[in-house]
């Protein structure tokens, strides 16, 4: 079957990717949802590319989340944790939370802390050391901690600790998301929307949105044994935060916890984030982008290269001073982190590209920081658009992290891999794992792995591709287009964000904005004018192309954002690709 024109004749971008737009089906369903909401046909179009059909839009456009709450009881193990858990509470047993060292773990955490809080409870919170403990519980670490507690709550790990769980001499409860084994640890609860008996409903949910639930479960118990439990709805933004950082799909139930936390994150009422943002130089409103790439890396910063627990404290903190004391120690150890990476990034990038390969790019070096491996992998993943695997080296032991593409489980392999006894061990979820393996072992488990990703479906064929919802003009740029456009989302992981063309427009001002950015003015033929950002554009040739075509046509492809700049509100054109435009 011949593949369809490519949009704009664009079929080798700046980019080196070929130009695809909506397809008529996309473009009849959009129109149809633009009629019946008064919505942009742009907008519509978006709507109807995430399966959204026109009777649904309106619901879609203001999700319930009352309406879209599962009943906590439909997992497995929900029940028995709710009971337990509220039975230490009320018998005012020691508790510990053993938590990873990710946003998501220190979210979990931090849900678990402020609603014990809340009662007058405290816990000891326990992040392992990422370098020298490793992800989840490890033998001594559970021993120790069961050794002076009742109960220990491992939050985003735990399902396949099955030696350390026993260790522990005490109950423990897991909430967690990751692929679980054939055989569950004896814990005395396992919540995990993926554990192999579970139907998968929910297993799109991060190990915050389950501690969540857990929440509902236990305030679910105080009501029937007529008390009151902690106010949940403001614990939103800690859900929205962990599910945007931990790449799950915004779909469903998940786009209802990020957009209701985004509502509470405005209030800037947790001392944590209202610290780490400023931290940030975030000074508009928060949305998933921020959420994503400005206040999630300064989080991991702490698990990747400090102290471990110093998200999970952040984030659950009441006290403004100390919030503002480990922001600005997370935002120091984050910028550390970028010079570490770009160096690894580098060697990282030059080995992929001369390995290449149809379904899986993947580096390892000797020495290269176990705590960047998985954002180098996330970088050649979005590169080569291809699954990445990132593996650092001391002596003879490597650990490594990968990163998946839309419709690939990656965590699904890696724990194939495991099985077959070609790494030390491995797991995670659909689109991030780790792994652990020797150095002789390295070329067999990635062309084994490779092997897996290729039936799964990942395919260089298909990857030199840049989807478009649309084309405007500078003069269609405008902030209600722009506004429009975001209450449509929030976009993510399983929901692009809409990405729109600008054709035939001519580069009228340049402007370099620190060592890579680059800002542009655009102007059409009857002299209407956009601004465009087009960010890391001197990383790669974007920048040089686009300073060659001043004042000659182009089209350019990106996000249409409302950007607010020193009390001045405007829509603003962020740039992605480039082509050039006869």
């Amino acid at each position: 079957m011949d593949s369809p024109a490519a949009f704009l004749d664009v079929t080798r971008s700046y980019g080196e990717r070929r130009w695809t737009g909506p397809a008529p089906e996309t473009e009849r369903l959009g129109a149809a949802i633009a009629q019946a909401t008064g919505q942009p046909e742009i907008v519509g179009r978006v709507l109807a590319r995430l399966g959204v059909a026109p009777g649904e839009a309106a619901g879609f456009l203001a999700p319930s989340l009352r309406e879209l709450m599962p009943d906590p009881s439909r997992l497995r193990d929900m029940d028995r944790a709710a009971e337990r858990f509220l039975a230490a509470v009320r018998r005012e047993e020691r508790i510990a939370i053993f938590a990873d060292y990710d946003v998501d773990g220190g979210a979990s955490a931090a849900l678990l802390l402020t609603w014990l809080r809340s009662l007058g409870r405290t816990a000891t919170l326990y992040v392992p050391d990422r370098i020298e403990e490793g992800y989840g519980p490890n033998v001594p670490a559970m021993r120790s901690l069961g050794a002076c507690h009742d109960l220990i709550v491992c939050v985003d790990c735990g399902t396949l600790s099955h030696e350390p769980i026993a260790a522990a001499g005490c109950d423990v409860i897991v909430l967690d998301h990751h692929l679980g084994g054939e055989t569950l640890p004896p814990a005395r609860a396992v919540v995990n929307p993926n554990r192999q008996d579970e139907d998968g409903v929910l297993g799109h949910l991060c190990a915050a949105g389950v501690t969540f639930l857990f929440l509902v479960a236990v305030n679910r118990l105080m009501r029937r044994e007529g008390g009151e439990g902690p106010d949940l709805l403001g614990l939103l933004d800690l859900v929205a935060l962990a599910t945007v950082a931990d790449v799950a799909p915004l779909l469903g139930l998940n786009r209802a916890f990020v957009r209701q936390g985004l509502t509470v994150m405005r209030a800037r009422g947790r001392p944590g984030i209202a610290a780490l943002a400023a931290a940030a130089g975030m000074t508009g409103a928060p949305d998933a982008f921020a959420l994503g790439f400005l206040l999630g890396p300064r989080i991991n910063a702490g698990g990747r290269i400090g102290a471990a627990d110093l998200g999970a404290r952040l984030l659950a903190t009441e006290d403004p001073h100390e919030a503002a004391a480990l922001a600005q120690k997370l935002d120091r150890l984050n910028a550390e982190r970028r010079e570490i990476e770009a160096g690894v990034l580098a060697a990282a990038e030059a080995q992929a590209a001369a390995r290449g390969g149809a379904s899986l790019v993947w580096a390892a070096g000797e020495g290269w920081h176990p705590g960047v491996v998985g954002i180098v992998a996330a970088r050649l993943k979005e590169k080569f658009s291809r699954p990445a695997v990132v593996i650092g080296f001391d002596g003879a032991e490597g650990k490594g992290s990968g990163r998946s593409v839309a419709g690939v489980d990656l965590g699904a392999a890696v724990a194939r891999l495991a099985r077959e006894g070609l790494i030390a061990r491995g797991g995670g979820h659909r689109m991030a794992a780790g792994l652990g393996l020797a150095r002789e072992s390295l070329e067999p488990a990635m062309a084994r792995l490779a092997e897996l990703l290729a039936a799964a479906g990942a395919d260089a064929s298909t990857s030199a591709s840049l989807a478009l919802d649309g084309v405007i003009g500078p003069g269609g740029a405008t902030v209600e287009l722009a506004e429009r456009i975001a209450a449509a989302g929030p976009f993510g992981a399983g929901a692009p964000a809409p990405r729109l063309a600008m054709a035939r427009s001519r580069i009228v001002r340049t402007r370099r904005v620190g060592e890579t950015h680059l800002a542009l003015t655009l102007a059409d033929e009857a002299g209407a004018r956009a601004e465009a950002i087009a960010f890391r554009a001197f990383a790669g040739e974007l920048g040089p192309r686009l300073l060659a075509r001043r004042d000659a046509p182009v089209h350019v492809a990106g996000r249409l954002e409302r950007d607010e700049w020193a009390g001045r509100l405007r829509a603003k054109l962020h740039v992605e690709d480039a082509a050039d435009a006869s």
